[in-house]
């Protein structure tokens, strides 16, 4: 705080009326002082208060108030847009400047990095991701520099540049790794996973978060656990690698054998079918589980023989086609039901509807345990009839 030092004399007036005046003598010096503060100051100073000062009496009719030594220099103050003091610089405005050059190199390279992060949050909040990440604190603590270097080592990759803005829209948070993080899992995905150098764009543009992965944390045990299971050939289930093998895959295990199934079948229908690690439980799982046990009345071997049960769409194919066959009185095997297209399964509706079951004698009837013991194997059945009904048709034609 600046304050005003004075230093004076008080006389005293020989005058009647014993009045005391004072009158300044000294220069006025200006300087910064928690110590001294001044009011009113003006040629008459009979209203100026010294606070903090000492004062020290004499027998003297001169009253002397000391005060500091004037200092040898003055402390400079720079002005904000000053580059005088480099040294003194805002660092508000310095993060603002470089944050502002980020913006501007990824405007540059065709990324609106706003658009991502508003995508990003929407589907954290929908919940397709296991984990919240704070993608703009990243960017804007990582270094341009490291920026550009992972920019252009993935560039160097091979991926095209409409590819590179795809992986930033799936994953904005490699904008903020560093090479020395990404390389790892490069060499990770062709010496461990036995990914083909050939395939390696293919399986990043198919699973961006890999290269956010640790090898170490993440990677490295996600692929023991598939191998301790069964599955060998990871390099074909590659997007299972990014996930947590305890969030996400034991919750699953757990679930099947919730419903019924043993831990050898549960392993067993991961096993044919790896995708379902990916499953959400609630929006996947159990609703079409309830609708497959409740609604269609079907046996838990169906599933085990059939897990791709869970990949099809509950309203647009499930539903819809098993009211179908419901409505002809007719009951499909699940691939039947669901792996064919509509004009075929239409067709094949058709046959079996207006076609009665073969005789016990016939190579149509089936006794297989695996096709519905003691009833016709409705898939050899519906695949020979068709196949009459197609040759009708094209002689009628």
């Amino acid at each position: 705080m600046e304050a005003i030092l004075l230093r004076f004399y008080t006389t005293t007036d020989g005058g009647g009326g014993g009045g005391t005046s004072r009158r300044t003598i000294s220069q006025i010096h200006m300087m910064t002082s928690t110590h001294f503060y001044f009011y009113n100051t003006t040629t008459n100073i009979k209203n100026s208060r010294l606070i903090h000062s000492r004062i020290l009496s004499s027998s003297s009719s001169k009253t002397l108030i000391s005060i500091p030594q004037k200092p040898s220099h003055f402390p400079k103050f720079v002005d904000d847009d000053s580059n005088e003091n480099p040294q003194i610089a805002n660092p508000t405005t310095s993060r603002i400047d470089i944050f502002r050059e980020k913006l501007l190199y990824l405007d540059s390279i065709g990324i609106d990095i706003f658009s991502i992060l508003k995508q990003q949050e929407e589907e954290q909040n929908d919940g397709k991701y296991e984990e919240e990440f704070n993608t703009l604190n990243l960017i804007v603590s990582s270094s341009l520099d490291d920026m550009k270097s992972t920019i252009d080592f993935i560039r160097s990759m091979g991926f095209s540049s409409i590819e590179f803005r795809r992986i930033c829209g799936m994953c904005p948070e490699i904008l903020a790794f560093k090479v020395s993080e990404v390389i790892p899992v490069f060499t990770f995905l062709l010496r461990e996973a036995k990914v083909m150098g050939s395939d390696i764009r293919k399986v990043i543009n198919r699973r961006p978060r890999l290269l956010v992965c640790n090898v170490e944390k993440r990677l490295r045990p996600t692929l023991y656990f598939l191998q301790s299971i069964g599955i060998a050939e990871v390099h074909k289930h590659t997007s299972l690698l990014s996930c947590s093998v305890e969030d996400k895959f034991i919750p699953r295990i757990e679930y099947l054998e919730n419903i019924g199934f043993t831990n050898a079948d549960a392993l067993s229908m991961l096993r044919r079918f790896p995708q379902l690690f990916c499953y959400s439980l609630k929006n996947n799982f159990e609703p079409k589980f309830d609708y497959f046990y409740r609604e269609m009345g079907r046996d838990l071997k169906e599933l085990k023989e059939f897990p791709q049960y869970f990949s099809f769409s509950l309203e647009n194919r499930i539903k819809p086609r098993h009211l179908c066959c419901v409505e002809k009185d007719v009951h499909f095997p699940l691939p039947v039901m669901l792996k064919t297209c509509d004009t075929q399964f239409s067709d094949t509706l058709e046959v079996c509807g207006s076609s009665s079951l073969p005789l016990r004698t016939s190579p149509l009837w089936c006794t297989s345990t695996d096709s519905y013991n003691s009833i016709p194997c409705a898939e050899t059945f519906a695949a020979k009839n068709l196949e009459v009904f197609t040759m009708t048709k094209s002689l009628k034609a």
